[in-house]
């Protein structure tokens, strides 16, 4: 990583006090803490570590920093939330920042020898450990960042606000609702958050949104109980395989959806432009990918960061893990469509129903499933915010960073981007072999220092006296 270093201001100094953060030790002792609280939102015996994870663990920190503290909770979902908050000044940008705090369950038997998902392990090149990057060494990195700049200015020059959760791994329920009813507190010009990966282990990455997603049940009640394939066979139809059928009518055999209400139907220029240099490869330890797979006449970034993919999560028809001579009353599957801006979720599923129903398929009850939907959100890349975030990044790494229309997953970026109305620009610490959500979850060490770098000189920037010109705030 090159450094700027133009005698200028101080930047250097920030960025360099981030570092020393890292590479004293600092980093590693804060992350350790964090990761020692099993704060696992999907166990309900964990709600109180919720709380203290908030409490005792990050308020304090920001409390440090000179940021005013409030713990929220709201009847829409059983985990807290802390709104931290500095303001500096009327005239300035304020900047909102948001990460969650929960992780998923530890997996604790599953770890290679000698790793546990609560006790931090710098091993390999790597901090091993749940939460390391989703999202604790995430959010740990831009509240040290925050800190450089503070004890190197004097200030920050912007206002801060920082959003915590502790519920995203379960849907984020109550974030909409506290977002909605503290709206004047949380409003901002910009957002700044980090959470998922970059674009590849070497290379700083923006993204600007979130693909949506939208869980679907499918389900064939052909009748009550399994019956015997010799006797009843080529009598009574079988649900597994009206099911197979109707899955297969939705996309062609490489998968190009068939439904045009799931696509947007084309990729928006600005987005294009802005994918022209991305190029999805193979990660270390990752799968092969399938060249030939999803929709005709898009490049491979388009297909997955512009465009709409449909899954199928599961299946399950009579009894897999011990099949018998019965033709099966009951057939069920889980797919899940993943959409940019430009579809409707509210067309979703009355397109199905069409499309099923004009294909024979009748009898293949569909729903949302219970898991949440998430909107599709985008900034336009021609943002004057994305050029600065971007201009930033470059400075700092000596390099252009990867910038993403949007990550191909799903966030809550609606909250930020729709409910409270601003541009969203993330600056994820993670790469695509994290594990994240699985076993021997890591943060490369490398990505964590220069994850503090770039955080550092982005602070830096949004607190220089031109700041709001830039950003295209009137």
């Amino acid at each position: 990583m090159t450094i700027d270093n133009t005698p200028e201001s101080g930047r250097p100094d920030a960025i360099a006090r981030a570092t020393a953060h890292h590479d004293g030790g600092a980093f590693a002792a804060t992350l350790a803490r964090l990761v020692e609280m099993p704060t696992e939102s999907q166990n309900p015996a964990r709600g109180e570590m919720l709380q203290a994870y908030l409490a005792d663990a990050l308020a304090p920190a920001f409390l440090a920093m000179g940021f005013e503290t409030e713990i929220v909770r709201h009847p829409a979902g059983p985990a807290p939330f802390l709104i931290a908050r500095r303001r500096e000044g009327d005239d300035l940008p304020t900047v909102l920042g948001y990460g969650h705090g929960d992780v998923v369950r530890g997996q604790d038997a599953q770890w290679r020898e000698g790793l546990s998902p609560w006790v931090l392990v710098e091993r390999d090149g790597a901090y091993w450990g749940r939460g390391t990057t989703d999202n604790k060494g995430q959010h740990a990195i831009g509240m040290a960042a925050l800190a450089a700049v503070l004890e190197t200015r004097g200030r920050l020059g912007f206002n801060a606000t920082v959003l915590i959760e502790m519920g995203e791994e379960i849907g984020s329920p109550g974030l909409r609702e506290v977002a909605r009813e503290r709206a004047d507190a949380l409003a901002a010009d910009l957002l700044v958050a980090s959470d998922g990966p970059r674009l590849s282990k070497d290379r700083p990455t923006l993204f600007l949104g979130a693909r949506g997603g939208y869980p679907i049940d499918f389900v064939v009640e052909a009748r009550e109980g399994a019956h015997h394939s010799g006797n009843f066979g080529g009598l009574l139809a079988n649900p597994a395989i009206e099911l197979a059928h109707a899955l297969a009518s939705i996309t062609g055999p490489t998968g190009a959806i068939r439904i045009p209400d799931w696509t947007p139907g084309a990729v928006p220029e600005a987005v294009r432009r802005a994918l022209a240099d991305i190029v999805p490869a193979q990660q270390p330890g990752g799968p092969a990918l399938d060249a030939w797979w999803g929709e005709p006449g898009l490049t491979p970034a388009e297909r997955v960061f512009a465009w709409s993919s449909f899954e199928i999560l599961a299946l399950h028809a009579g009894v897999p893990e011990a099949p018998v001579n019965a033709i099966p009353g009951r057939a069920w599957a889980r797919g899940q469509l993943r959409f940019p801006v430009g579809v409707d979720p509210d067309a979703v599923i009355p397109a199905l129903r069409r499309h099923l129903d004009a294909h024979g398929f009748s009898r293949v009850a569909v729903s949302r499933a219970r898991e949440e939907v998430f909107p599709a959100t985008r900034t336009d890349p021609d943002h004057p915010a994305v050029a600065f975030c971007a201009g930033s990044l470059a400075r700092t790494s000596g390099a252009p960073p990867a910038i993403l229309p949007n990550l191909g997953g799903s966030l809550p970026n609606d909250v930020f981007a729709d409910l409270l109305g601003m541009p969203t620009v993330w600056v994820p610490h993670s790469y695509p072999g994290c594990s994240q959500h699985a076993p021997n979850e890591h943060l490369p060490v490398s990505i964590a220092r220069e994850g503090l770098a770039l955080m550092a000189g982005l602070y830096w920037d949004l607190g220089e006296p031109d700041a709001r010109a830039r950003l295209g705030i009137g």
